[in-house]
Order: structure tokens, then C-alpha cells, then sequence
């Protein structure tokens, strides 16, 4: 199946960079793709999943959970405040902290819960205004600002500009959380994950290399 030849890609990816077997996570992005197919990657025993809507990932998940122990679910897509403790509830990591406004509620919820998933900033490298994140030039501020509020922060994600050589803009996020003491780096997806790997990702998200193509009727 289409997991495995990905599972071997990545492999074959993390050795050409130099890196640890297992050193990079597979995040299986199955927003709007059929239970079928999602139900037959996890009889695979694939457990790292994304979703980009809260209310999608409601709907679903909680049931997969019960059949299949071990799921991890990762929030990839903007998070809305008032979605915020829903989210919390269902998510184990959030890679769209991209706003100063959510952070003040993600660090109120936090500390009610005693509890907090991996966060990961968003930031916006390519600079581009129909996309969510963190501008380049503010994201060591919002980091620190972040870290003040007591929020435990895992590492940074981006989106690279479609089209582009995503190269400059992998290097640049990898700058930036070692600037920031961050570890984690969210980056590379179907089309450039090798890629991303070769730059140091951690995490990469990659839909319809696995699932097919999405039908958003």
C-alpha cells in the first residue's frame, strides 16, 4: 500500500541525511478522506494522524480511539478560540499557534487543565498575507512572549509558498528554532517531505501521498 512505499522513502531519506532511523514522524493528514481508507491505514499500524478541523476530527476520532489504542492526533490546521478547549480535549499536539490573542487563551486553558499538548508555532516564511503565522521577524518575540506565559513550546512549523523552491524557507525555520532552543521542526509534505528531511524536519505531514486525493464535494 501507499504507506509503505512512504515508510520506505522516509527511511531511505533519513539515511542519505545522515540521521537516526525513526528520528522523523509521519503525520498521516486524513482530513476529508473516506473512514475507509483511514480505518485501512490503521489497520496498518500507522498511529500519528492529522486533522485541519475540530469539529471533523470530533466526529470521528473518538471512536477510532476506542478500536485502536495508541492514536497520537496532531491539530494542523487554523485553530478558531472558540474551538480552543474542544481542541484541547482531542488534539496531542497543535502545530497552528499562530497569533498572540491564542496564545493568551491557549495559556489560560493550560494552566486550568494541568495539562498541555505539543505546541508548535506557525510562522509564515514566505511573508505571504492570504496565509496564517507568525512573521519571520517576529517570531523570536512571540516565542519568548509564549514561553513567559508559561506554554511549553515544542518547536515551529511552515507552509512554504506553493510553487517555490521550499528550500530557503526549511532553512530558515531551522535557524530559527536553533536560535530559539527548539527542537522540533514541522515541515514538508507530499510533495517535498524528502526534502524537508534532508533540512533537519522532525515532524512532516503528508495526506494524499497516503490516502489518494481528497474529494471535497
Amino acid at each position: 500500500m501507499e504507506l509503505d512505499d512512504i515508510r520506505r522513502r522516509i527511511s531511505a531519506a533519513e539515511q542519505a541525511a545522515g540521521r537516526a532511523a525513526g528520528e522523523v514522524t509521519l503525520i498521516a493528514v486524513s482530513k476529508v478522506q473516506p473512514p475507509d481508507r483511514v480505518e485501512a491505514v490503521l489497520a496498518a499500524g500507522h498511529r500519528v494522524f492529522g486533522e485541519n478541523y475540530v469539529q471533523e476530527a470530533a466526529g470521528k476520532w473518538p471512536a477510532w480511539r476506542e478500536r485502536f489504542p495508541g492514536i497520537q492526533l496532531h491539530m494542523i490546521g487554523p485553530l478558531q478560540t472558540n474551538k480552543l478547549k474542544q481542541a484541547l480535549e482531542l488534539f496531542d499536539a497543535i502545530h497552528t499557534l499562530d497569533r498572540p490573542s491564542l496564545a493568551g487563551k491557549l495559556a489560560r486553558q493550560v494552566q486550568a487543565r494541568g495539562s498541555c499538548p505539543q505546541l508548535f508555532v506557525q510562522v509564515n516564511t514566505g511573508a505571504e498575507p492570504q496565509k496564517a503565522g507568525i512573521l519571520p521577524d517576529e517570531a523570536d518575540a512571540f516565542v519568548a512572549q509564549c514561553l513567559a506565559m508559561d506554554l511549553a513550546i515544542t518547536g515551529l512549523m511552515c507552509i512554504p509558498p506553493e510553487g517555490g523552491d521550499p528550500v530557503p524557507h526549511f532553512r530558515a525555520l531551522r535557524q530559527m528554532a536553533a536560535r530559539n532552543g527548539l527542537a522540533g521542526l514541522s515541515m514538508g509534505m507530499s510533495a517535498d517531505f524528502e526534502t524537508a528531511i534532508a533540512q533537519g524536519a522532525t515532524h512532516i505531514r503528508v495526506g494524499s501521498a497516503i490516502f489518494g486525493a481528497r474529494d471535497y464535494r
